[in-house]
C-alpha cells in the first residue's frame, strides 16, 4: 500500500520548486542581460523560501508532499515528491546556492552602466540552471525524468569548469564532459532494460512490481555504474579534481557541495525504492569497499598536493566515499526498517555536513588566492593576519572533514562508526577512523601554514571584502550547528520511505 499523501494545494509549492529557477533564467535572457545578478538573487532567495516552507510541511504533517503534474496518474502521468529525505536536500541546496550566489557577486558583478559581459551572463543563468535541475533530481520519480535532470545538471556544470576559458580548463571540462556523458549512457541504457521489463519507469510502481531476476540485476548494475561515475567514486574519480581546482571558487563550491551528491540521491533511490529487496550483501560491500579506497588513496593524494584548492578537490572524492559506506551498514542493521537505523541517518548526516563545509572550504580557499595572490599551501604565510575570517572558516569546516566534535562530521561519521561496531564491520570502522586522521593531516597542514610568518620579499596581501568572508564563515557555521543534533535515528529522514506515512 502507498503511503498517505499530502494534498495537491501543498503539492503545488513542488511545482514552484521547479519554476522559479527556470523562470529566473528566463528572465535573465529577456530582461537582465546587463545585470542579471539583479534577478537571479532575489530568485534563488524566493528558492530558499519555498524549499524551507516544503521542509517544515513534510515535518509537520508527517508525510511526503506530492504533485501529478496534469492530474495525470502514473504510468501515463509524471509525479513530483518529497519525503523527508528529499525535503531536506531541497533545503540544503537552495541554502548553499544562495550563500554562494551572495559571496560570487564579489566575482561576477556587471558593471553599473555596463553593457553585456560574457563571464556574469553565464555563471548566473547556470547558477539557475543548477538550482532547477538539483531541485528535479530531489523531487520527480520517474527514472526518464530523472535522466533529463541529470544532464541538465551536467550541461549547468560542465560550462562553470571552464569559465575562464583557458586552455587548462577547458581540458578539465572536456574530460568531466566525457565521464558524465559515459555514465548518462549506462544510466539509460538500464532505464530501457527496465522499462522493457515492467512497461513503467515511475519509482513507486517499480517499487511494487520488480523482480529479482538478470534483467532487473543488470539494469540496475548499469545505473548504478554510471551514477557512480557522475559521483566520482574511486576509481572513477580522474575527472574531478582538476575540474573542481580549475573553476573559479563559487563555481567550485557548488560542484563540490551539491553536484556530486544528485547521483548518490539517486543511487539510495534504486537501492532502496526500486530494487527487489533484500539486496544481495555482496552488492553493498562491494560499493562499501570502493567507497574505503575513496577515503584511504585520495586522502593520501591531498596530503601530497602543492595547490590548496587540487587538495581541496581531492578531499571531495575522499570525503564521498564515506556516503558508499553506508550500504552494508543499513543491510546489517538489526532497526525493523534501513531508514531507522543510525546508519541511514549518518549517511545522510554525511551527506548534509560535508556540503556545508565544503562549500564553505572552497570558498575560503578562493578569497584566501584572491589575498595572497596564489593558493600554493607552502606559501601561505601570514594567511591567517589577511583573511583571519576565511582561515577561521577553514578550521571550522575542517572540523567536519576530521569528525572532531563539535561539527555535524563529528555526529555523523560517530553514527558511522557505531553502525559499523554494531554490525561487526570492524573494517568499516577502521576505514572511519584512518580517514579522520588523514583529513587532520592535510587541514592542519594548511592552517599551520597560514599561521606562518611571510616569506621576505612576498607581495603585501589584497583586501577582500568583509561581507564575502561572512557569507564563508555562515556554511563553516551551519556545518558546525549541525553537530549539536542529537546521536540517534532521524524520525524526519523516515517520512514517506517505503511503507512509511
Amino acid at each position: 500500500m502507498m503511503p498517505a499523501q499530502v494534498a495537491a494545494p501543498d503539492g503545488v509549492l513542488l511545482i514552484l520548486a521547479l519554476m522559479l529557477p527556470s523562470i529566473g533564467l528566463l528572465a535573465i535572457f529577456v530582461l537582465g542581460h546587463s545585470r542579471p545578478e539583479r534577478i537571479a538573487l532575489p530568485v534563488l532567495a524566493a528558492n530558499l523560501a519555498v524549499a524551507l516552507i516544503v521542509a517544515l510541511q513534510v515535518g509537520h504533517s508527517g508525510q511526503a508532499a506530492t504533485y501529478r503534474l496534469g492530474g495525470w496518474l502514473p504510468p501515463l502521468g509524471i509525479t513530483l515528491r518529497a519525503d523527508g529525505l528529499s525535503a531536506a536536500l531541497i533545503a540544503m541546496a537552495a541554502l548553499i546556492l544562495f550563500v554562494v550566489a551572495i559571496y560570487a557577486r564579489g566575482n561576477f558583478a556587471s558593471k553599473a552602466g555596463g553593457s553585456e559581459s560574457r563571464q556574469p551572463m553565464v555563471f548566473w543563468t547556470l547558477l539557475l540552471g543548477l538550482s532547477t535541475a538539483l531541485n528535479t533530481v530531489f523531487l520527480a520519480q520517474d527514472l526518464f525524468s530523472l535522466f533529463v535532470a541529470l544532464e541538465l545538471l551536467t550541461f549547468s556544470a560542465v560550462p562553470l569548469v571552464c569559465l575562464e576559458g583557458s586552455r587548462e580548463t577547458l581540458r578539465a571540462a572536456l574530460r568531466y564532459l566525457l565521464f558524465a556523458l559515459a555514465g548518462s549512457v549506462l544510466y539509460l541504457i538500464g532505464v530501457a532494460l527496465l522499462y522493457g521489463a515492467y512497461g513503467t519507469l515511475d519509482i513507486a510502481s517499480l517499487h511494487q512490481v520488480t523482480r529479482a531476476d538478470r534483467a532487473t540485476s543488470i539494469a540496475l548494475g548499469l545505473m548504478i555504474a554510471g551514477l557512480m561515475a557522475k559521483a566520482a567514486l574511486f576509481p572513477l574519480h580522474l575527472w574531478l579534481p582538476p575540474a573542481h581546482a580549475g573553476a573559479p571558487a563559487p563555481a567550485s563550491a557548488v560542484l563540490s557541495a551539491l553536484v556530486v551528491k544528485a547521483p548518490f540521491f539517486l543511487i539510495l533511490r534504486l537501492w532502496f525504492d526500486v530494487a527487489p529487496q533484500p539486496q544481495p550483501v555482496i552488492a553493498g560491500t562491494m560499493l562499501a569497499a570502493l567507497g574505503a579506497a575513496s577515503i584511504l588513496v585520495c586522502s593520501v593524494l591531498a596530503l601530497r598536493q602543492a595547490r590548496l584548492k587540487l587538495m581541496v578537490a581531492y578531499s571531495t572524492v575522499a570525503q564521498v566515499g564515506y556516503l558508499f559506506l553506508v550500504f552494508p551498514l543499513v543491510m546489517g542493521s538489526e532497526a525493523a526498517v534501513p531508514w531507522a537505523s543510525i546508519g541511514w541517518t549518518g549517511g545522510v548526516l554525511q551527506l548534509v555536513s560535508h556540503a556545508f563545509a565544503k562549500a564553505s572550504m572552497f570558498l575560503a580557499a578562493g578569497l584566501i588566492a584572491e589575498a595572497m595572490g596564489h593558493d600554493r599551501i607552502d606559501d601561505l604565510g601570514g594567511a591567517a593576519e589577511a583573511v583571519p575570517i576565511s582561515i577561521a572558516a577553514f578550521a571550522l569546516a575542517g572540523l567536519s572533514l576530521m569528525g572532531l566534535p563539535p561539527a555535524g562530521g563529528f555526529v555523523a561519521k560517530v553514527m558511522l562508526l557505531t553502525a559499523a561496531v554494531v554490525s561487526a564491520n570492524w573494517w568499516i570502522a577502521a576505514t572511519i577512523l584512518a580517514g579522520g586522521l588523514l583529513a587532520a593531516g592535510y587541514v592542519f597542514r594548511v592552517i599551520g601554514r597560514a599561521f606562518a610568518d611571510p616569506a621576505g620579499g612576498a607581495p603585501p596581501p589584497k583586501a577582500v571584502a568583509r561581507s564575502r568572508e561572512l557569507a564563508v564563515l555562515s556554511l563553516a557555521g551551519v556545518a558546525l550547528l549541525l553537530g549539536f543534533l542529537p546521536l540517534q535515528p532521524f524520525a524526519y529522514l523516515g517520512i514517506g520511505q517505503g511503507g512509511m506515512p
